[in-house]
Formats: C-alpha cells, structure tokens, sequence
C-alpha cells in the first residue's frame, strides 16, 4: 500500500464504474457509477454511463467494490503542536487516508491547547498545505483545560471552532459546565464532554471488578460514567444546550442516554471500536495497550454498547485516535500512558458489526460518514450530486491481521494488535484526488 502526496492540479472528470453505491443518507445500496469534476461530484446512479463511459473521462474500474463517502472522524487526538514526536498532522494525515477517513475532527489537547483563535485557525491552515484527510477542530471549553474559566466561546464558534470539549479530562464542577452548557447554547454549539466523574476516576488504571483484583490494579469504576452523565442530563434540562457524550462504554451509561433522548432532551452519544469489540480481558497480564481512557469494561458492559448501537441510542462511531509513543507505554501497566491508535482500524473494526449481523452494511457505513457529519453540521458524508469528491473505494470482506507496525500513524500502540478483521481500504479520494491507493 502506498500514499500519494496530493497534486496540486485540479483533477478533470473521472468515472468510478463498476461500483456498490453506499449512500447511508439517502438508502441508497445498487450497483452503479459515479461521476466527479474537479472536487465535486456530478451524478450519481444506478444507470449512469449504461451506454459506455466517453474517452474524454478518466475511468476507474470498482470492479464490483463498495463505493462509498469518506469516512468523517469525529474525534481524533493529533498530538500536533507540541508533542509531534508521538503524531504530526501530516502522519495523522496519511493514517487517516490509509483508514478511508476523509474528515477528521481533531481535539484540543495539544500544546498550546486549541483554547484561541489563532490556534484555530493554525489546525485549519496547516491541513490544507498538507492536503491529505480534512482537518476541522473542536475548541477547549475551559481556557487550558483546566476547568475553571469558560473559554471564549463565542470568538471561537465564530472563527470556525464545531463544538467545545476539554478532550478527555471530565468538565467536574456542575458550576462551569453550567456555564459552559449556556454559553454555547446562545451559539448554538455542541458540547462534547469525556463523562467520568473526575474524582471517583482518580488514581484508576483500568475498570474496577475482579480482573482488576486479581492483578493487583486499581479500578475505575463503571459508576463514574453514569453519575456525570446524570448530572449532566439535569444541566441540559436547564440550558436546552446540545449535549455529546463521547466514547460511551457502560450498559449504564447507554440506558441513561436512552432515557434522556426518549424524554426529548438535545443529547447524542458516540462510541469507539474498542468498547464494542472488546473487553477487559484484553488487558491480559498487564498489556498496556489495552489501556485505555475510559477503560475497556466487562462482557455485558460491550453488550450493552453493541445493543445501543443496533437501537440508534449511539449514534456515531469515532475512532478515538490516541497515539502515544513508546516511552509511554512501555512501562508498568499503572504507569502507562492512557489511549491507543485507531484510524487505520475505524472502517474493519465497525465493519464487524455488520459482519456478526447487528447493523446492515449501510447502516454500519452511516454510523462513520453521514451520522457525523449532520451531527457536526459538515458538508461530509454524502454521495450525490454537488457534494464533495470525498470517496472511498473498499472491500468489505477481504481480510487481513492487524499490525502496527505497517500503520502509518507515527505510534503502533493499537488494542487491536493480532486481530483479524475484514475490510480493505482500497483507494481513498478526497476532493477528486486519490490520495491513497492500495498495492495491487
């Protein structure tokens, strides 16, 4: 497999014939082609060029392949400014294109952190010269994370900020959150917060139950993300602020989100792939790149997630892309660094769902391309005419064995290490250039 840097002439007209049209907006799952302009596509159908493609277009042969929007990212750790040495953005860039992502959203947990203007607008520029994956980024809500001052909000929704969110350390005083909530709801922002109630989280290394006894580690307990995620549904009930839970990974947590979306309140939740694929036991003995922020929860917990997905109770899958080099894994489990890798795993690791008969195909396709992007508001995830030459050309049934080693993410600390998976990316196209093609 190899990546291309992006060419700076504009792209004519290309013909992707041959291809399983997935639009998880609109249903539409048929055999057809597709026809782009530049960056943008022009047509869409099951009919289209039945009488033979003309010599003026480029024609790219599916070959019977699922043809598909690129996958949107809705959270992503890029590590760039400041701790390059573990991602920049141009290798989350390039990972991200091997994945078949063509958005990402990226945290602010840099350094600085993403909490001004100026460092907005820095994610943004830097990720059009690189012109690999689309790059868009959450603002802090609290100025350095530190949750005590509400960040600029207003300043930073208007320079282009799509929520506000202080990445994955917990908003705890209901005070500011209050705060926070009202603020971005006078702008009509989202607020996406990492629901694990700070001090009942502090000082755990992986989740609490027997496995963490027997191995001599402390534990978070799954209570902790049900008690913020009750508090918060009672601050959303004040403010009326559109509320994101991320990375959701207790049967608890699920049921609590069911109920305050069944009660009407502007409340949305995403997943990762771990949460729904995996267990504690894939801590083993002490393998710390199972460790992870939340923490990987017990078999009825994933259950729970799994049937939360299937109910539309979750609604998007994110990668939760969390590098962290090797100085800070390879250390006593208590003293390794939370997170691991996930571009390059998003597309397989979902695709299970639809393998093990939970989602459809499309649906599984929706949970990672259309979901989030309407929910971020982002001209993303669409295949019709008018929208962007954003694409991704896979095979949802070749399978492969994960390793790391051949990720292009600059860190290899992927729970998915060994796992086989099914689903290829075979060419990812962003605004009408291939910028990854798989070696034949």
């Amino acid at each position: 497999m190899a990546v291309r840097a992006a060419p700076r002439a504009v792209p004519g007209r290309v013909a992707y014939i041959n291809a399983r049209l997935l639009d998880p907006a609109t249903g539409l799952d048929a055999h057809g082609a597709v026809l782009t302009d530049g960056e943008i596509v022009i047509d869409v159908g099951p009919g289209l060029f039945a009488g033979g493609v003309p010599e003026s277009i480029e024609v790219i042969d599916c070959k019977g392949a699922c043809l598909a929007p690129g996958l949107v990212d809705m959270r992503v750790h890029l590590r760039e400014p400041g701790e390059e040495h573990k991602e920049s953005l141009r290798s989350a860039g390039e990972s991200a294109v091997a994945g078949g992502v063509t958005s990402m959203v990226c945290l602010p947990d840099t350094d600085p952190v993403i909490d001004d203007v100026a460092a907005v607008e820095f994610v943004a520029r830097r990720a059009r010269l690189i012109g690999l994956a689309k790059v868009y980024p959450y603002a802090a809500a609290t100025k350095g994370l530190e949750g005590r001052d509400v960040a600029e909000i207003g300043m930073l929704a208007e320079a282009g900020a799509l929520g506000f969110t202080d990445a994955d350390r917990a908003i705890g005083d209901a005070r500011i959150m209050r705060q926070v909530l009202s603020y971005s709801a006078t702008f009509d922002a989202i607020v996406i917060q990492h629901p694990e109630e700070p001090s009942l989280a502090a000082g755990g290394a992986m989740n609490e139950g027997e496995l963490a006894t027997r191995l001599g580690l402390a534990g978070i307990s799954p209570a902790a993300e049900a008690i913020l995620l009750e508090r918060d549904m009672r601050l959303v009930e004040l403010t009326g602020c559109r509320y994101h839970a991320a990375h959701v990974s207790t049967a608890e947590g699920v049921a609590i989100l069911r109920a305050a979306k069944s009660r009407g309140l502007p409340v949305s939740c995403d997943t990762a792939p771990p949460y729904f694929a995996l267990n504690e036991l894939a801590v083993g003995d002490w393998r710390t790149f199972a460790k992870l922020s939340p923490p990987l929860r017990a078999e009825a917990d994933r259950q729970a997630v799994v049937a939360g997905i299937a109910d539309g109770t979750i609604d998007t899958i994110a990668s939760d892309h969390a590098p962290q080099d090797q100085d800070s894994k390879r250390l006593p489990f208590v003293q390794a660094a939370f997170g691991g890798v996930g571009l390059e795993t998003l597309l397989p690791i979902t695709l299970d769902l639809h393998h093990n008969g939970h989602l459809s195909l499309l649906d599984a396709i929706g949970r990672v391309t259309w979901a989030p992007a309407r929910l971020l508001g982002l001209p993303a995830g669409r295949l019709k005419a008018g929208a962007a030459a954003d694409l991704i050309l896979f095979d949802p049934d070749s399978p492969w064995v994960v390793d790391p080693d051949r990720f292009r993410s600059k860190s290899k600390n992927s729970p998915f290490d060994g796992r086989p998976v099914q689903g290829k990316v075979l060419r990812t196209v962003v605004d009408g250039r291939a910028v990854f093609v798989a070696d034949a």
